[in-house]
């Protein structure tokens, strides 16, 4: 399979659970997740019509940037981020998705201030009971939310989940209709309306929460096949 066949499948894919669920595939953004693909296979995508990549480490993201940085690409970062990072971070991407606490969020907001940058982010949400996973717990949503409410430079846009992996697609309905509920209630009481996307779906399950509402879905393996963990 060719990266410009798997795009063509995927984009397929996604219209068709747009038509499913009665949304247009216009409000369903694909993020081409190329952690750990060489920067050849990100141009090869880039040439096909992908203008939005994400990456998991900072590191790595740096790396790949100094031979990317004239491209036209807006840079997600959609994995954990550490606070010793948040310098290297802010410089290179325009979307974090994952917020997961005041002192990340303080962080942030410090840096982009000294920078005069904007960048977007999506609050993430830990719905699982699994340690590997990251993320503000459900408790502790409503404080994270009022706090980034106030912030100038990040500017939180939604939520973000990685729930567990199931052969069974419908078991993670669950948790992309648990996030949904959880922005509305945030428009509501926090965020006057402004909380508008929803981050969630991976290559195995993104049909289930486009048809929940995802406006951003993370698909690696879907377009650029298995992961090489050897290098670049």
């Amino acid at each position: 399979m060719t990266i410009t066949s798997n795009i063509e499948r995927v984009k397929k894919r996604v219209e068709q659970a747009c038509l499913k669920s009665g949304r247009s595939p216009e409000e369903v953004n694909i993020v081409a997740v190329s952690k750990t693909h060489p920067v050849k296979k990100i141009v090869e995508a880039f040439n096909c019509g992908l203008k939005v990549f994400g990456e998991n480490r900072v590191q790595e993201a740096r790396e790949k940037f100094k031979f990317l940085k004239d491209y036209p690409i807006e840079w997600h970062l959609i994995g954990h981020l550490q606070k010793n990072k948040v310098n290297h971070a802010v410089k290179i991407f325009h979307y974090i998705h994952s917020i997961d606490s005041i002192e990340l969020a303080e962080k942030i907001e410090k840096r982009l201030e000294a920078l005069g940058k904007e960048i977007k982010g999506f609050i993430e949400v830990k719905l699982s009971e699994e340690e590997t996973k990251h993320g503000v717990s459900v408790e502790g949503l409503n404080t994270l939310a009022e706090y980034c409410a106030n912030l100038r430079w990040l500017k939180i846009i939604g939520l973000m989940t990685v729930p567990p992996y199931f052969e069974d697609v419908e078991k993670v309905r669950p948790y992309f209709r648990k996030l949904k509920e959880l922005k509305e209630e945030l428009n509501k009481n926090v965020f006057n309306g402004t909380l508008t996307e929803l981050s969630m779906g991976m290559t195995h399950d993104f049909e289930v929460a486009i048809e929940e509402g995802a406006t951003y879905v993370r698909i690696g393996t879907g377009i650029f096949g298995e992961r090489n963990y050897h290098g670049n």
